[in-house]
């Protein structure tokens, strides 16, 4: 609970969430007070606030929305901190207040960066989203949970996620077990987005019951998919052709979401990538929005953000 005591004071209710919301050494709070030049005077779980009346107002919001964040993660980040301070100071010129958010069963989520927030609104909307970018971008994930969030309120029957068995410098047939065996290991990634949003037995029964299916894109030929979420996940190691098959797969009050990376791509250098002749032959289409992340989105460790710009280098 959050309690506006005075205009220029805020309470908070639990002190364990006011410490990852503060930061190490109150770091957050200095951000704060920089980015939007208040001062910020914590005693307990009051919070007073010095500075002009519109300053005070924005702050309030952002420590709020700090709070309701730090509910739901185990860190906050200076990126979180910029990032919710940018929204609310262009909450605050466009008169409007609102976060958007996918809520799934275990957690809420929300974007941490300008460009997963475009890509929330746009599965929202569209009925056929790309998400290209660099790793650690945090397609999948958004897109599994949104997809979850679907499927736990009864708007959807089924999740359906591919990803092409396509080899990052390993060969299928070594590894040992039956072609399901060979698989999984391709799909962890998917699985480990499922985890994070459903608890593990709700997770096993759904996938026993066929409620969320988990297969290679190649198990999608001949099928008309409605009432689904279907999600394509690592689609630069598609070819045009099983590309054009996932696609023409979309049935009624379905969705698609396409993620990849096109920077690693994994197929023989002469052989095409199917999500870079989707994004030139499906760019015009009005009712199919393209996505661009880059390492400016990278929510993992800060260090990927700097190997990726690296290597883009």
């Amino acid at each position: 609970m959050i309690k506006n005591l005075e205009k220029n004071i805020i309470a908070f209710e639990d002190n364990n969430i006011l410490r990852i919301m503060f930061g190490v050494f109150h770091k957050n709070l200095e951000i704060i007070e920089k980015k939007l030049n208040v001062i910020l005077s914590p005693r307990g779980n009051i919070i007073s606030i010095n500075g002009n009346i519109k300053n005070i107002l924005i702050t309030k919001n952002t420590l709020s929305e700090l709070y309701k964040r730090a509910k739901i993660s185990e860190i906050i980040e200076k990126r979180d901190v910029e990032f919710i301070i940018q929204n609310m100071l262009e909450k605050e010129n466009n008169n409007s207040c609102s976060i958007i958010t996918i809520k799934t069963p275990k957690k809420e989520i929300r974007a941490r960066t300008k460009g997963q927030e475009k890509f929330i609104k746009k599965i929202l909307s569209k009925k056929i989203v790309f998400a290209i970018g660099p790793a650690g971008t945090g397609k999948t994930f958004i897109a599994v949970s949104h997809a979850v969030s679907k499927l736990t309120s009864g708007l959807i029957d089924k999740i359906i996620i591919s990803r092409p068995a396509v080899e990052a410098g390993e060969k299928l047939g070594f590894l040992p077990g039956d072609l399901k065996e060979k698989i999984d290991p391709y799909l962890r990634p998917i699985y480990d987005s499922i985890d994070e949003n459903l608890s593990g037995d709700k997770v096993k029964k759904l996938i026993e019951s066929q409620k969320i299916e988990i297969a290679p894109i190649a198990y999608l030929r001949g099928r008309t998919l409605n009432n689904s979420y279907i999600i394509l996940d690592e689609a630069q190691n598609t070819s045009p052709i099983q590309m054009k098959m996932f696609l023409t797969r979309l049935g009624e009050n379905s969705k698609m979401v396409i993620t990849g990376d096109v920077t690693q791509i994994d197929l023989p250098l002469k052989n095409k990538s199917g999500l870079k002749d989707a994004i030139n032959n499906l760019k015009k289409i009005k009712d199919i929005s393209f996505v661009y992340l880059t390492e400016n989105d990278v929510v993992r460790h800060p260090l990927v953000q700097k190997i990726v710009k690296a290597y883009d280098k």
